[in-house]
């Protein structure tokens, strides 16, 4: 069984014993540097769903404030500075490269990525800590975690209950979801680049 059956079975098995806290303790991990995807965790609840086993709003509810608990914790973190985290982030699968990429990320681009990350992959488990390392307000983070983080975890869980039996197969498709995202984000740049220049004014002469 490899790393990602492994994780998925183990996951599948915490939410059918824990129910609503196991959804919780979950997506809290899969906010901070823990690898515990989303697309392994929301699917299944979806199922759930279906079966009547659980329901949507109560799932919902406790996915976005496990995101958003998960995400303060890595915001603390990053308080803490980066040689900290650097020193000990590695006993919870922190990788320095990745942290780096994320940083710079956040730095280009501002807040907003705070929301754009919840739909990608590794970004989002990192991105809290550059949010905490620049002391980002506390309530525009908030805000962005919650609107992404709820939105992203809405969308696999629908897909979830759509999905019934063959839940499994979002973990072999959000990739794709994962290149339309990033595609659309860098269409975006392309657009307010084009927008910030076709608006300035040419240099005076004489």
């Amino acid at each position: 069984m490899g790393l990602t059956e492994s994780l998925c079975y183990a996951n599948t098995l915490f939410i059918s014993q824990c129910s609503y806290p196991g959804i919780f303790v979950l997506m809290a991990l899969g906010s901070m540097i823990a690898p515990v995807p989303n697309e392994l965790v929301m699917p299944f609840a979806g199922f759930l769903i279906f079966s009547g086993q659980l329901d949507f709003l109560a799932v919902m509810v406790a996915s976005s404030l496990g995101s958003i608990c998960g995400s303060l914790l890595s915001y603390g973190m990053g308080t803490l500075g980066e040689p900290l985290v650097l020193r000990y982030g590695r006993y919870l699968f922190l990788n320095p490269h990745h942290l780096e990429w994320t940083n710079r990320f956040f730095r280009r681009h501002g807040g907003k990525t705070i929301f754009l990350s919840r739909f990608l992959p590794v970004v989002r488990h990192l991105i809290s800590i550059p949010a905490g390392l620049a002391r980002m307000s506390l309530a525009p983070f908030i805000l962005y975690t919650a609107a992404g983080a709820t939105l992203y975890n809405g969308l696999l869980t629908y897909l979830g209950v759509r999905l019934k039996e063959n839940w499994r197969l979002i973990q072999h498709y959000t990739h794709i979801l994962d290149y339309l995202v990033l595609a659309g984000i860098l269409g975006l740049a392309a657009y307010f680049l084009w927008k910030f220049k076709a608006s300035g004014t040419p240099p005076e002469t004489g």
